[in-house]
């Protein structure tokens, strides 16, 4: 995924920043509590293909 796409994207939900997961694969929105996938490059920034943050990955800074 292209870093720079990440400085404009914002969680569709909550409207806060997104960060890139350390293995690359998603984006987190720790307000929304939720994780996008990253598929072939593309970030789904769907809700219903979120997925819901642990309780530790919450808390995790």
């Amino acid at each position: 995924m292209d870093l720079k796409l990440l400085d404009i994207l914002a969680c569709p939900l909550t409207k806060s920043p997104l960060k890139l997961s350390e293995d690359k694969s998603e984006l987190i929105s720790k307000a929304a509590g939720l994780a996008y996938p990253i598929r072939d490059g593309i970030p789904v920034m769907l809700e219903s293909e979120a997925r819901v943050l642990s309780v530790d990955e919450r808390l995790d800074k």
